[in-house]
């Protein structure tokens, strides 16, 4: 019966789910259809808050950006490497191969989303390269489950924004909160810590169970993934190149970084923000290639991972720019939304329907700062009137923003990019890992609350 049921939805999301850029444009229709009646909105003015949007979340996407290149570049560290494919000798059996991937991959994305999806998908295509028998599709597919977890981990951008001292908080919640929240009460609360670790054994069990039987199985051929490993550099005899070879500027330059992070972070008592985890994961990244021209090398075939991301943001910011776009009526379609959770909200259910709030918003977008930019500005005010903490209000948002992601193709592209497949071959199976996280994370939320 659950192999049917798996494989009634790999048909359906093979049918229906279109290319993740089409995806994009069909949701930028659809707001465009939707913000005109509920907001009462003319056609010109909803025109005008798209475009209005479609720059403006240019810094966070170099942000989102840098971070999934150096996360990548770091995966690809020769060191790295050998730790992946030594790992992926491990499993016997395809089950405990989904597994192993699974759980990697969750483990690595709460440390860090870029460096997780990236590590995971490497892991996935080594297991299969040696390993019979396995389904490559979900192989894959486990790899990005983990990324479900990624908001309520390390490189949150919720959260992160939350602790930054940079971030305008008072500005941004209308006075809700005059002082930076700290990880030690969102991403580090015991209650989110739970969370995280339920979700991943949860995601671990049933993607093992969701391995398909005899003919159903999509293996792969091992000898399509294997690529042309990287020549070794000629020795150097100019200035020039032995400059680009030294491991000496090397340790220099990854030193200079890392001890920055140790002042701003132990000294100055400053945020693991956003940018920390990208300095964090570059000057690892520096010193484990062992070489600057290595380092450039991993980071600009890393780059076009982030293709996607590059193309769809603009986008993505269009479709916020139409939910948070005021007109004449004096309403916008985020603060709908949003209010519409409030109004049937307790202090007991806020955080649930805060998540759903989050969920629904998370399908058009599909970015952490798209959501502080809609959702801060009420959630955290109502939050308060309730007597809700703001750290559970953040986390609730982190949670709604990650748990659709598992059917929102946007992030996989890195993921789909490296393992070549599509968007359609995967999100089949993440269906079944949607409902599976979404009663524990819902039954969470309300034990928490």
């Amino acid at each position: 019966m659950f192999q049917r049921i798996i494989r009634f939805c790999v048909k359906v999301v093979q049918k229906y789910l279109p290319e993740p850029f089409i995806f994009a444009v069909v949701l930028t229709l659809l707001a465009f259809v939707i913000a005109m009646p509920v907001c009462k909105q003319t056609p010109l003015e909803v025109v005008e808050h798209w475009g209005n949007g479609v720059w403006s979340l240019l810094a966070f996407a170099m942000q989102m950006a840098l971070v999934l290149v150096t996360g990548s570049a770091l995966a690809a560290a020769p060191v790295v490497k050998k730790g992946i494919s030594a790992l992926a000798g491990l499993p016997k059996t395809p089950a405990g191969a989904i597994a192993l991937v699974t759980g990697i991959s969750a483990m690595a994305c709460w440390l860090n989303w870029g460096f997780g999806l990236i590590v995971g998908v490497i892991f996935a295509k080594e297991i299969a390269k040696k390993l019979r028998g396995v389904d490559y599709r979900l192989l894959i597919a486990s790899a990005y489950s983990g990324f479900v977890v990624w908001h309520a981990g390390l490189s949150g951008s919720i959260p992160l924004t939350m602790a930054s001292m940079e971030s305008n908080l008072e500005k941004v919640t209308n006075g809700t909160l005059t002082q930076p929240v700290p990880v030690s009460e969102t991403i580090l609360t015991y209650q989110n810590l739970i969370m995280v670790a339920v979700v991943i054994v949860a995601i671990v069990v049933v993607n093992a169970l969701m391995h398909p039987k005899g003919e159903h199985v999509v293996a792969i051929e091992p000898s399509l993934l294997y690529e042309e490993e990287p020549q070794p550099a000629p020795k150097a005899t100019t200035p020039a190149e032995k400059l680009e070879n030294s491991r000496v500027l090397s340790w220099i330059i990854a030193l200079l970084g890392l001890t920055y992070l140790v002042i701003k972070l132990f000294v100055k008592d400053g945020s693991f923000d956003l940018g920390a985890v990208i300095m964090l994961f570059l000057f690892l990244g520096v010193i484990l290639h062992g070489t600057p021209l290595a380092y450039v090398k991993a980071f600009g075939k890393s780059v076009g991972g982030a293709a996607g991301i590059l193309l769809q943001f603009p986008f993505y910011a269009g479709i916020m720019g139409i939910i948070t776009g005021v007109g004449a009526s004096g309403i916008c379609l985020g603060e709908v939304v949003s209010n519409a959770c409030v109004a049937i909200s307790t202090p007991k259910t806020y955080p649930l329907f805060t998540f759903f709030c989050a969920a629904i918003l998370n399908m058009f977008v599909p970015s952490g700062g798209g959501h502080w930019a809609i959702q801060a500005p009420i959630m955290f005010t109502a939050g308060a009137a309730l007597g809700v903490a703001p750290g559970l209000t953040g986390m609730a948002i982190s949670w709604g923003d990650a748990w659709t992601n598992l059917i929102q193709p946007f992030w996989a592209l890195p993921a789909l990019a490296i393992a070549k497949l599509n968007a359609k071959d995967i999100m089949g199976f993440c269906i079944i890992d949607l409902f599976v996280t979404g009663l524990i994370i819902c039954a969470s939320l309300l034990l928490w609350a």
